[in-house]
């Protein structure tokens, strides 16, 4: 069963992106990101392309120019995840084929994301626009829009965020940290799985 959560493993290491990458898998997790303020992330993302990109749903965080998304597509990923609104930058992820997650914080930013054919809306910062945020953006939102919130949604709160109408999540540092053990990291991906299952219902 797939899960509509992002793993964000922002300062992960190249030679670490397999092990991780299998524990998220293992732990029901399969969309990943690598944000490319990362050691080295395009190595990252072409590992974890190659080997379980069949699996899971690769690509990168922080991509702010189409030059960077063309660099993630020659190298296999086919996620795209910026923090901010480019409009660019999703054009030329959906020309590619692949998913654009831009960041949005307000209408105009979520409409012009839409527009330019993301394939769904990163809430970005989730704390500062809060659950109510959200809960009054929606109502003018396209049916069938996708807003998944990142910054401030959890495991502690994901009920909330799930009752305010957030479809999904993007999780980074109550996932991974650099220099966390593998072991740590599945422990975490475990209970956040098991937190957004009980979520849900």
């Amino acid at each position: 069963m797939s899960r509509p959560i992002i793993a964000i493993l922002r300062g992960l290491n190249p030679d670490e992106a397999l092990p991780v990458g299998h524990t998220l898998l293992e732990a029901g997790i399969d969309r990943i990101e690598v944000p490319l303020n990362s050691p080295d992330p395009l190595e990252s993302i072409r590992v974890l392309a190659s080997k379980i990109g069949d699996r899971a749903l690769i690509g990168a965080g922080t991509v702010l120019t189409p030059d960077q998304v063309d660099a993630i597509a020659d190298v296999g990923g086919r996620l795209i995840v910026s923090p901010n609104c480019d409009v660019p930058v999703i054009q030329r992820s959906v020309a590619l084929g692949l998913q654009s997650w831009p960041g949005v914080f307000t209408p105009t930013e979520a409409f012009a994301a839409l527009q330019a054919g993301a394939t769904g809306l990163k809430l970005f910062p989730g704390s500062l626009a809060g659950l109510a945020g959200l809960a009054a953006l929606r109502p003018v939102l396209p049916p069938g829009a996708q807003v998944f919130a990142v910054g401030g949604a959890g495991p502690e709160n994901f009920g909330a965020w799930i009752e305010a109408s957030a479809d999904g999540f993007g999780i980074g540092s109550a996932l991974y940290k650099p220099g966390m053990s593998v072991g740590d990291i599945a422990n975490r991906a475990r209970q956040i799985v098991a937190a957004y299952d009980e979520a849900v219902g």
